[in-house]
């Protein structure tokens, strides 16, 4: 039995990235609904040289949240990204709270 060893500087390096076609099939998005909240800047993505764009795995969440809240509320792309950074805010808020709450 022949078993090939990998050399480490030989494999490809591992990244905490997704690809555009990725995130969308995680997020179920359609391209020019992603496109739409780049524009926005509401996400930003990697760019690599050649233009290809990658992302990082927490926007899938946020993107999940988005589209939930959009759907369900019947919003607007820029009206459920305000209320979805507003609930980012809140949660950071809470966290902060709950850290000087074990201060004291």
């Amino acid at each position: 039995m022949n078993i090939k060893i990998i050399k480490q500087e030989n494999a490809p390096a591992k990244s905490d990235l997704l690809a555009f076609a990725e995130l969308l099939e995680l997020t179920g998005l359609h391209p020019t609904i992603l496109g739409e909240l780049i524009e926005l800047g509401w996400v930003t993505p990697v760019r690599t040289m050649s233009e290809a764009m990658f992302f990082k795995a927490r926007d899938v969440y946020r993107l999940r949240k988005l589209d939930r809240i959009s759907r369900d509320f019947e919003l607007s792309l820029t009206g459920a990204s305000i209320i979805v950074d507003l609930l980012e805010r809140i949660e950071h808020l809470e966290n902060k709270v709950s850290e000087l709450h074990r201060l004291l």
